[in-house]
């Protein structure tokens, strides 16, 4: 029998004395994530407990017995602590910031930014990797900067699947219950205590939702659950796993994710007018802005559609087309077939909305495709990422020269202070100050580096790869113990790895265009460098695998038997079940961070970046954010960004530069010691890698960016077609319109340019070109010569554009445009007419269907 709906529910919280309430304001908090006190007062509470809870304050909190909580009540030294760090979040919540300095607070932002995932710490396992953890080090800097954004995302009942070995290397998952009444979250509630809920209409049956929050310094996240008892077991589990299930349960939360994120936030009275979509996986949400202000303004879809994509941000971080979201016309159909028909639109011209092309039958809907057309503002995630981005999805722009596609890039960066050891921070206090903490985009305080003693510098490395030796040894030995290994075998764990010893970290996805594995390419000569006498090398791994991903399981496989050979044993460990905390100890404690996709598949990368903030160095593939990361002096570059048609022997290549790097530079130079034990040259790399990639990869000259790139710019622009009843929005949509009505009566007669004779470097050439306009006045016509230098095949490379603005009137219609444009370079050049619409308050405005080119 179920008794579940006949149960009576209550929910107990733990009983403070009045003394140590403040531990409850701090933890419910994360701020104290990256608060190196405020986590020392909760370890100090019960190490052992702290070490048992995954580092959780709340239910640490919950656990302790009465006479526990009287002990610390009693210990002066501990309340002085507990006072300190309550008052330095009190300070943090109402101390002025970069944004309010620097843009004098501006409150009529409200920023909201959605994505599937959040990695704001270990205690918080609703996040799988890179996308979450990036995403939770953007509101932890938001925080900082103090941003008004609000988070929006989904609170997972098992989140992402925890990891074990068995005995013979292979991934196991298990997927423990989260207990959202022992984590740092609350249920919103109105004023009668009634949970806050909205409703999804899904096929037959209407879902119910429940709403979460987080607080992440000063930003609040909010996190949907459909765990109901009202709702019916399938629609229960919508919110269970991330990224489990079929494309269906993709479908359901996606539309929980953007339609009924936006639905959460009007219910709590929050209305943001810039939303920042992190992947397409909320895509959505840009369709019920759109719904929601036909329904409340009386706007038509075209009407509404200017406005929300004047306020919408979307950033992609896939550089494969493969690894975005596709759902079939069916599914769709099924699932938004009657929210489609309330905006007002066909089938077709709904579908059209998700495919490259409108027009062909035979695409699936795209999330990424609707993201970008239902934005104003895009971007990848590097600069290479960017023009990887470009090629992609160049056929969603066709008209336009790939450089001139509305799709951008802004690098990504970490959260410093989320990932910086105790010891490193305490070394960066002694030299450079604390200015870096308010500004680590600062160059000048990062030069400051260079003047670190190198044996303060060398000392406070090697503290942090003693405790990464020693904490990779106890998790060695607890995976040893859970697989049965004999006591003997067990207590072989405190004999693996060197804590002097050069030591390589690779720790992530175990994807397989990463290439895991790239470094056991040739066993024998590993063997020989790993086991060198006097330049002894070690590796540590660590990361998951898709559950369905059996080719990346096979990777971890096959270093876990790697690290069992007898020639290994004491120089490679695998570290099971990969999390913040693993990521943590790894990125300061590693010498060298090892990265290896197949190049240009890693969009980004943020890995290596905290390793660089804690003192290590990278060696990579110049992919991701390498190629801008990289300086020569800084880390190694493997190979010089060649791809080849042939994975193997692409792996063959590189792999060999890889044992290469170690014998012949990076193992010499960190065991070129003077007569101190110090490893100066190697130092100088340390040092040049602090000063190079500190200032720039970073989330908060990161979040920065995007303030000052779209925020602001996106919330202008949504404020002038908002405004004045929508009047503008209107008048544009109706412009939009009457231009794609008069557009095929414009073409270009006749162009001319004075390139007759020698031109030199820096001449002026006069260009004219006659343009037949129609019926569109010609203030509504805007025309640019579009020119640069021709590669060998003929096209433009790196065109640059200019405007044409004098014209006069040759005949009724007809009007001739004259400007003129510099030489600038030597060699083979070219040029083209662009004739787009100009509308008169928003500049050219660029529309599939209305250029034209001649």
């Amino acid at each position: 029998m179920d008794f579940s709906k006949k149960l009576h529910r209550f929910t107990v919280i733990p009983s403070l004395p009045e003394e140590l309430v403040g531990l409850q304001r701090i933890a419910y908090n994360l701020w104290w994530t990256w608060e190196p006190q405020a986590i020392e007062l909760f370890k100090r509470m019960d190490p052992e407990l702290w070490r048992e809870t995954r580092h959780n304050p709340v239910q640490m909190l919950g656990i302790l017995q009465q006479a526990s909580l009287d002990g610390l009540k009693s210990d002066d030294g501990f309340m002085v602590h507990l006072a300190g760090v309550d008052e330095k979040l009190r300070e943090y919540m109402s101390g002025k910031t970069w944004f309010h300095k620097t843009h004098n607070g501006s409150t009529s932002i409200r920023a909201a930014y959605f994505s599937m995932e959040f990695g704001l710490h270990e205690s918080i396992p609703i996040y799988s990797g890179g996308l979450g953890i990036l995403s939770g080090d953007h509101l932890k800097s938001a925080s900082d900067l103090g941003i008004p954004l609000t988070g929006v995302g989904l609170l997972y009942r098992q989140g992402y699947f925890r990891q074990y070995l068995n005995i013979e290397g292979w991934q196991q998952e298990f997927y423990p219950e989260n207990d959202f009444y022992n984590m740092p979250i609350h249920q919103e509630r109105d004023s009668s205590g009634a949970p806050f809920t909205i409703e999804l209409d899904f096929p037959g049956r209407t879902v119910r939702v429940n709403i979460w929050r987080m607080q992440v310094g000063r930003v609040p996240l909010y996190l949907l659950d459909t765990n109901l008892d009202e709702n019916t077991p399938e629609d229960r589990e919508i919110t269970a796993q991330l990224y489990g299930g079929d494309q269906e349960m993709r479908i359901k939360q996606e539309i929980l994710l953007g339609i009924g994120g936006i639905r959460a936030l009007k219910l709590l009275g929050i209305e943001p007018n810039v939303c920042h979509m992190n992947e397409g996986h909320s895509a959505f949400m840009s369709l019920e802005r759109i719904r929601h202000l036909m329904e409340e303004k009386g706007l038509k879809f075209s009407e509404a559609l200017e406005i929300v994509n004047a306020g919408n941000i979307f950033t992609t971080h896939t550089p494969v087309e493969a690894g975005i979201d596709h759902f079939s016309p069916e599914l769709v159909d099924k699932y938004l077939g009657g929210f489609y028909r309330g905006l007002g639109l066909t089938r077709e011209e709904f579908l059209g909305l998700g495919r490259q092309n409108p027009k062909n039958p035979h695409e699936t809907f795209c999330m990424a495709v609707l993201a970008m057309k239902l934005a104003d503002h895009c971007n990848g995630v590097s600069q290479l990422h960017g023009e990887i981005s470009r090629r992609m999805w160049k056929n969603i722009w066709p008209e336009l020269p790939e450089e001139h596609l509305p799709l951008t890039s802004i690098s990504n960066g970490v959260h410093t202070k989320s990932w910086l050891s105790n010891e490193m921070t305490g070394l960066l206090h002694r030299y450079l100050g604390t200015r870096w903490i308010d500004d680590p985009t600062d160059y000048s305080i990062w030069r400051k580096a260079a003047h670190i003693p190198d044996a303060e510098l060398w000392r406070t490395h090697e503290r942090c790869r003693e405790r990464l030796v020693a904490f990779a040894r106890t998790r060695l030995k607890e995976h040893l113990f859970q697989v049965g290994a004999t006591a003997k075998e067990v207590a072989v764990a405190d004999e693996v790895l060197d804590p002097e010893a050069l030591t390589i970290g690779f720790a992530r996805r175990f994807a397989t265009y990463k290439r895991g594995t790239l470094l056991l390419h040739d066993i024998e000569r590993l063997a020989r460098i790993l086991n060198n006498p006097s330049r002894p090398v070690q590796i540590i791994f660590a990361g998951k695998a898709h559950p369905a991903d059996f080719e990346g399981k096979e990777l971890i496989r096959q270093i876990v038997q790697l690290s069992l050979k007898e020639e290994f044993r004491h120089r490679i460990v695998f570290i099971e079940d990969y999390d913040l905390a693993v990521a943590r100890r790894m990125v300061q404690g590693v010498d060298v961070w090892l990265n290896t996709p197949r190049r240009p598949l890693e969009a980004s990368g943020t890995s290596g970046m905290k390793v660089a903030f804690n003192g290590g160095l990278n060696m990579s593939v110049l992919d991701g954010w390498w190629p801008e990361g990289y300086r020569g002096n800084n880390g190694w570059a493997v190979g010089k960004g060649e791809v080849y048609d042939d994975v193997e022997y692409q792996n063959e290549v590189e792999s060999r530069a890889i044992y290469d790097l170690l014998e012949k530079e990076i193992a010499p130079l960190f065991y070129d010691r003077g007569q101190d034990g110090i490893p100066r040259g190697w130092l100088a790399t340390m040092k040049s890698s602090l000063q190079t990639i500190c200032p720039i990869f970073s989330t908060e000259r990161m979040v920065q960016e995007y303030t000052e790139h779209f925020y602001i710019p996106a919330h202008e622009q949504w404020h002038k077609l908002n405004d004045m009843s929508q009047a503008l929005a209107k008048d544009l949509a109706q412009w939009k319109n009457t231009m794609y009505r008069l557009w095929p009566q414009v073409r270009i007669d006749e162009t001319r340019a004075e390139t007759e004779g020698e031109i030199t470097v820096g001449m002026m050439i006069p260009v004219q070109t006659k343009v037949f306009v129609g019926d569109i006045m010609p203030d509504d016509i805007s025309v640019n010569v579009y020119f640069g230098v021709l590669d060998s095949r003929g096209n433009i490379v790196g065109g640059e554009m200019v405007p044409i603005e004098a014209f006069q009137k040759l005949d009724q219609g007809l009007y001739l445009f004259t400007g003129e444009i510099e030489s600038r370079f030597c060699g083979r050049h070219g040029f083209l007419i662009r004739v787009m619409p100009k509308h008169s308050r928003l500049g050219a405005v660029y529309e599939p269907g209305l250029i034209l080119w001649g």
